[in-house]
């Protein structure tokens, strides 16, 4: 029993869970009972240590970093999950369409999709925010949309191997419309490889927003943002190192849970 249940399956789910459910705790902590406005400044906490009244520490600023990342790690996971959600949603539609009728869709649908994929996904990303402009929605939509040529390939392929088994035939000698046995018969059997893309793609997603806020093309100020603390404190790495050391973790965790989920989750 014991063996059993710390296989390499059972264990990633219980670990991610963990670390899922302390994310979300944290978060939903920063949403009803942030200790104080992530905003606020004060020349007499600048470089605070850490302390039961600041248990992260103060920034050059005097802000309470637990509070800043509270709330940099809720804007990193609206970035992430609205980039998936957008990502899944289109690259469902492109996936299942070309993978499932074939002919001249798939040709010509898949021949833009390899275009656009042939270029990074950060870089599309980047073209997408010069076009929109910096901001939490912006980043949003941009990283969403550069995220749908992988979507999209992931599930083509899943419909050109699912669109040829015994229970669609099947489907469509009882009379079932093309769109019902794409969404009603094949989609929730690909939900493994779904739940893995999903998951990769979050984890991508929490990368890329760090990253653009990093360079200060994402989130914009005054909201927190994990990637704009850590480039806000790179020049104090070494005299207050937990200016740094705690929006990693947070971006760390995120990561990292959501990654034993999806290996769990998505292996059949």
């Amino acid at each position: 029993m014991i063996k059993k249940l710390f296989k390499n399956k059972n264990l990633n789910l219980i670990i991610g869970t963990v670390i899922v459910a302390i994310m979300v705790l944290f978060m939903l902590v920063g949403i009803f009972a942030i200790p104080y406005e992530s905003t606020d400044i004060s020349a007499s906490l600048k470089f605070a240590p850490m302390s039961l009244e600041h248990p992260f520490g103060c920034d050059n600023f005097g802000r309470d970093i637990l509070s800043r990342v509270m709330e940099g790690t809720i804007a990193t996971f609206k970035v992430a999950l609205g980039t998936v959600i957008i990502g899944t949603f289109f690259g469902i539609i492109i996936g299942g369409v070309t993978g499932y009728f074939g002919g001249i869709i798939d040709e010509v649908l898949m021949r833009v999709i390899d275009a656009v994929f042939a270029f990074p996904s950060i870089l599309l990303a980047l073209l997408f925010i010069s076009i929109l402009g910096s901001g939490t929605y912006q980043v949003t939509i941009a990283l969403g949309i550069a995220f749908v040529p992988s979507f999209s390939r992931i599930v083509r392929a899943e419909f050109l191997k699912a669109k040829n088994m015994d229970y669609v035939r099947m489907a469509r000698l009882m009379g079932a419309s093309n769109i019902r046995i794409m969404f009603v018969h094949i989609l929730p059997n690909i939900y493994p490889v779904l739940i893995s893309s999903i998951m990769i793609g979050f984890n991508n997603a929490v990368l890329a927003e760090a990253s653009m806020s990093y360079l200060g093309i994402g989130v914009q100020p005054p909201e927190p943002s994990l990637g704009r603390m850590l480039s806000e404190a790179q020049t104090y790495i070494f005299k207050v190192p937990n200016y740094a050391l705690f929006p990693g973790i947070a971006v760390i965790l995120l990561i990292l849970g959501f990654s034993l989920l999806g290996d769990a989750l998505g292996e059949k």
